[in-house]
């Protein structure tokens, strides 16, 4: 064997769905309650309980769906999961099997050799297990139900990725698609979107697929890189040793950054699905199906054509707007407030506001800055009142005081100098102060003229127009 090997890597992604309740019952839905305050008879699987379909996650699954182009049944049924684990009171997990309420689609994600395009097996909906705690008491496990019944969505793909970084840019295409259509809150801290990943390797061309490891409840875009990253290594050591790799349930260990068994890997027979008795079959009538398309929001790739086409962004800048739901909101409710130009916007948007956030920890769902605020200070900076430089100053004041661009502008005299006369005399000043500068120039040494430029700048602490400074400077320049 010549030790070359191809990566095969499929995903499996639960989605949390944003609902005020759980799937089968009326209890509530929302995270951080303190434990076991939000489970209802149903969720702790009390006999004579009787699940009842939610009927908005009905509706969230089947707008998924249409957003990936998947085939949507007519009919779709809910089956019995068979497991026993702590967190779980009924022994069984209310899922899907046969007849899952999404069937095959597809989604295209940016990788390094270009757009590629991943299928997607399935999507199915399925209630959510409570939560084992460990680490509260030396002797014991604690058990919260709070979590027990909540709603997800779980997107199986093909096993078609090939590398880590592929893995995550399709993990990315998911998340941005659940979180422009409204369905989750995409909190990766609260578990609302976390991935499992089933990673093999077989012989370079080989069309036979090796035995996978699948590492469990990775909640985090460069957590799951370097697990699946490392997974490859340790696989690939296996396999130059001779030996065979184990079907198996792995964890990832972030601080040691490395993977860990957690319990041999099952197959669906193990878990003896069958059909569950208390959910009749759900038709999925065309009523449904256009009230969800009437419901689907601008999907990234249309914003992404719509900035290019009719905003004239650069096709990187728009891409990066486009394709964050944070982003998209503000730069188009700024943009809506603003006589700048789109392709100004975008650019001070992604660099100089950007660089700000991650200063400061934040990002623009929390932003101190509105989109009203920010449009007032692309205003300034378009009518040539303040200059990019000091648009930087001013936003960061904005940041720290709360207060309006103008109002800052106007309190701290940042405003551009604009008076010829007052341009020209300075001009003239440095000039006058830089004698072997100005032979250089006569010289043919262009360079000088920046370094002029710059002296002004300093001169006026920024504040000079630029425009207007080069012009006379040329003439003034070319008049020594």
């Amino acid at each position: 064997m010549s030790g070359q090997w191809d990566v095969v890597i499929g995903l499996e992604i639960h989605v949390r769905l944003a609902l005020d309740s759980k799937l089968f019952s009326g209890a509530s839905a929302q995270y951080g309650a303190s434990p076991n305050s939000q489970v209802s008879f149903l969720d702790a699987a009390l006999p004579g309980t009787l699940p009842v379909v939610n009927e908005k996650a009905i509706d969230y699954a089947v707008r998924f769906g249409l957003s990936i182009d998947a085939e949507i049944p007519e009919v779709t049924r809910f089956a019995r999961k068979n497991y026993f684990y702590p967190d779980l009171p009924k022994g069984y997990q209310i899922s899907q099997m046969d007849d899952p309420i999404v069937g095959r689609g597809q989604i295209e994600i940016e990788t390094e050799q270009g757009t590629k395009t991943i299928n997607i097996t399935r999507a199915h909906l399925e209630e959510d297990a409570g939560k084992s705690i460990h680490d509260q008491y030396d002797d014991w496990t604690a058990i919260d139900l709070n979590r027990a019944g909540t709603a997800l969505i779980e997107v199986v793909s093909e096993p078609e990725m090939t590398s880590a970084k592929e893995a995550v840019a399709y993990m990315r295409a998911i998340y941005n698609r659940v979180t422009f259509l409204g369905i989750c809150d995409g909190n990766l801290q609260e578990g609302s979107f976390r991935c499992d990943a089933n990673v093999s390797l077989k012989p370079q061309g080989s069309e036979t697929l090796g035995t996978r490891a699948e590492i469990k409840n990775l909640n985090s875009f460069r957590f799951i890189e370097k697990a699946i990253n490392y997974e490859i290594k340790r696989q690939k050591k296996i396999l130059a040793q001779g030996e065979s790799v184990v079907q198996e349930t792995r964890l990832y260990d972030a601080d040691k950054d490395q993977t860990r068994t957690m319990r041999g890997k099952e197959d669906a027979n193990d878990y003896r699905y069958f059909p569950d008795p208390d959910l009749p079959a759900l038709n999925i009538i065309t009523d449904r199906l256009d009230r969800q398309r009437a419901a689907m929001p601008e999907l990234p790739e249309a914003k992404l054509n719509r900035y290019m086409e009719d905003w004239q962004l650069p096709e990187e800048n728009a891409r990066q707007i486009a394709y964050d739901v944070a982003m998209a909101k503000f730069f188009e409710a700024s943009q809506a407030q603003t006589k700048a130009k789109p392709a100004d916007n975008a650019k001070f948007l992604i660099t100089d506001f950007n660089a700000l956030l991650n200063e400061q920890d934040s990002d623009l769902a929390d932003s101190k800055i509105s989109p009203t605020d920010y449009a007032g200070l692309m205003d300034a900076m378009a009518s040539g009142e303040i200059s990019r430089k000091i648009a930087k100053q001013v936003l960061d004041k904005m940041w720290a005081s709360g207060e309006s661009a103008a109002t800052i502008i106007e309190q701290q005299g940042l405003a551009q100098i604009s008076d010829s006369d007052a341009l020209h005399k300075i001009i003239t000043r440095v000039i006058k102060d830089n004698p072997d500068q100005v032979e250089q120039f006569k010289a043919g040494n262009d360079k000088m003229f920046n370094y002029f430029i710059g002296q002004v700048m300093k001169q006026t602490k920024g504040q000079a127009n630029p425009a207007q400074t080069k012009q006379i400077l040329e003439e003034q320049l070319n008049n020594e």
